[in-house]
């Protein structure tokens, strides 16, 4: 798990650590260990200064998944406020 506290993201970035990949679909179907499904949910773990998104740290998210920067563990993904789809309302 990445210390949020030891770095902040800088101009509209947003630092999102990714649900767990799953292991069978909504509708019970068990997949194969090779099988991927693009991960793009997840909980905001920091917000670069220039964030102009209705977000903030600790909300769960959907983001577009081919937007994603190059980041330090694979559970942890970079953004940009643009590619934000929308917030679940918890």
């Amino acid at each position: 798990m990445v210390d949020k506290n030891s770095f902040v993201p800088v101009l509209d970035r947003i630092l999102i650590l990714s649900d767990a990949a799953k292991t069978k679909t909504d509708g019970g179907i068990i997949l194969e260990g090779n099988t991927e499904i693009i991960r793009n949910t997840g909980r905001i773990l920091a917000l670069g200064p220039d964030v102009k998104a209705d977000v903030k740290v600790g909300d769960r998210v959907m983001f577009h998944c081919f937007d994603e920067l190059p980041s330090i563990q694979d559970d942890v993904v970079v953004i940009r406020d643009k590619s934000l789809l929308f917030k679940f309302e918890e």
